[in-house]
């Protein structure tokens, strides 16, 4: 390191090396088999909700193709190795990987919001064409951020040799860092503990209308109708709770890195430990959300397994064996509908406020 001790003990460069290789070869395998088999399932891809899950597998998929072989080399070698302009590019993919992760999560709660609070202007927002508008803007936005201190306008992209990271520097006493972790990271934050929220109460608000339209159901036509409308309500539930998990595990893996960035200078600090575990935390934010979609998602899990089915050296029956909880779980070949989570006491036929969306090809 050009005649400077590192910060860190060697050890920990060691053991920070070895988790970016891990989380590498996971991270890698099981995002690409995440949007593999979501691709090629119609009954998930008709959601529109999948398009921002897409998003969100692109980028892990990016930051552990890119970003942790990169760092696994800077920790096992102490310092950087490769050049000056990588070191400029390094920092603009990895932050920028953070923010369209995050930026993701608010499309995807919003989506959430909008689909059980304000399902009748749903069908609208989210057309093909509106969707990706706010893909694009969540990658435009996400990078652009990045582009005064890539220009040398607020700090600046470059190697801080003390702790051999490629990372944004200060520029005349001024760097877009600090704000940058502050206002990028909690203001996104807010937006999605207020939309889950908002989600609460207004699930609470319509079980409570769900008693009193059960009141109402006195033939089988009907109450075969409501059972049907039920089942759904579940599978909806069970899709906002996976995606608020997602968010409560990026938050878990992701706030001790801002803490130790804003809190505590790295260059000087006591607890070189404190920042190398909360580093490795936040790349572990890139590995589980397969664990959680596998976990949490019956329809995701069924995706997966059929995507498995395709290779040939897996067994053909494989999803059979899987335990079927309705006749209806069987995967549509035709675009899918997403409900509210209740129906509203006196509102007659569901029909009418059934939303068909396109089948989007990624």
């Amino acid at each position: 390191m050009d005649g400077k001790t590192s910060i860190y003990p060697d050890a920990a460069t060691v053991f920070a090396g070895v988790c970016a290789c891990f989380f590498t070869v996971v991270g890698v395998c099981g995002n690409l088999i995440t949007i593999l088999a979501l691709v090629n399932s119609p009954k998930i891809r008709g959601h529109a909700t999948t398009a921002f899950v897409l998003s969100l597998c692109i980028s892990d998929l990016l930051f552990c193709s890119f970003s942790l072989p990169l760092t696994a080399v800077r920790f096992f070698a102490q310092k950087w190795t490769l050049g000056d302009d990588l070191c400029r590019i390094f920092p603009v993919i990895f932050y920028g990987n953070v923010a369209v992760s995050l930026l993701s999560m608010v499309c995807i709660t919003i989506n959430r919001y909008i689909l059980i609070g304000c399902h009748n202007i749903y069908g609208r927002l989210y057309r093909r064409q509106w969707i990706i508008v706010q893909l694009a803007c969540v990658w435009f936005v996400s990078f652009l951020l990045l582009l005064p201190p890539y220009l040398g306008v607020w700090g600046e992209m470059g190697l801080d040799e003390v702790t051999f990271s490629c990372t944004i520097l200060k520029k005349n006493g001024r760097s877009i860092k600090k704000p940058l972790f502050l206002l990028g990271f909690l203001l996104p934050c807010l937006v999605i503990i207020a939309s889950y929220s908002c989600i609460y109460i207004k699930v609470l608000q319509q079980k409570r209308k769900m008693k009193c339209h059960r009141q109402f159901v006195i033939n089988s036509s009907n109450a075969e109708n409501l059972a049907s409308d039920t089942r759904k309500d579940r599978e909806d539930s069970r899709l906002t709770l996976m995606m608020m998990t997602i968010f409560v595990c990026f938050l878990i893996c992701f706030l001790p890195l801002m803490l130790a960035n804003v809190v505590d200078d790295e260059r000087k600090t006591s607890y070189p430990w404190l920042h190398i575990v909360a580093s490795v935390m936040a790349w572990a934010s890139s590995v589980i959300n397969p664990i959680i979609y596998a976990a949490s998602n019956r329809n995701y899990r069924i995706a997966y397994m059929r995507l498995f089915r395709r290779v040939k050296f897996w067994n053909h029956d494989v999803v059979s064996t899987m335990p079927s909880k309705t006749k209806h779980s069987k995967e549509l070949s035709g675009p899918a509908r997403s409900t509210p989570p209740a129906l509203l006491c006196g509102t007659g036929n569901r029909d009418n406020r059934t939303e068909h969306f396109p089948t989007y090809s990624v």
